[in-house]
């Protein structure tokens, strides 16, 4: 009986975490301390090569950090969108990092079958650690490397607004 309950629980747990389906306009964004600096350790992410990186690594430029995973729909529902948005944006200097805490294999397997060009990273940390309660999260740092934005749940990133928001954060 216990068994059963921590499975249901833990099924129920990841159903609930991923916002199905769920559209969040660039308006729910909230602005985040601009003293809190990029601080996450290089082990904390790795590139699909296995060798680690740091978001620090990529002072100077704006990151747009999107927490995601192949089995969350609206991540995979916001990617042409964002890929869309990451071409726009290239001038700006942006660089879309798109962080999964699932195996090297699973994510090189989705980039092949899924052909999106991102940059895709392995988050080795707890999505506590980074206050993430549901999927997608992103994070928008600024060329200083102070977090600035955080957006939770699927967005339209090419939408107009959004292009403006993001043009605009500094």
């Amino acid at each position: 009986m216990g068994l059963k309950v921590s499975v249901f629980t833990a099924i129920l747990s990841l159903l609930i975490s991923c916002k199905n389906g769920v559209k969040v306009e660039v308006t729910s964004a909230k602005k985040v301390d601009n003293t809190e600096k990029i601080t996450e350790a290089a082990s904390q992410f790795e590139d699909l090569e296995g060798n680690p990186i740091a978001i620090a690594d990529y002072k100077g430029k704006r990151v747009l950090l999107n927490y995601w995973a192949t089995w969350c729909r609206p991540c995979i529902e916001e990617m042409p969108s964002m890929l869309r948005s990451q071409a726009i944006l290239e001038k700006e200097n942006y660089i879309f990092l798109l962080a999964s805490d699932q195996t090297l294999e699973v994510i090189k397997a989705f980039k092949e079958k899924r052909g999106f060009d991102f940059k895709y990273i392995k988050y080795n940390g707890s999505w506590a650690e980074q206050q993430i309660n549901s999927l997608p999260t992103t994070y928008i740092y600024n060329e200083e490397g102070e977090k600035v934005e955080k957006i939770v749940g699927g967005v339209t990133w090419d939408s107009p607004e959004v292009i403006k928001k993001l043009k605009d954060t500094h």
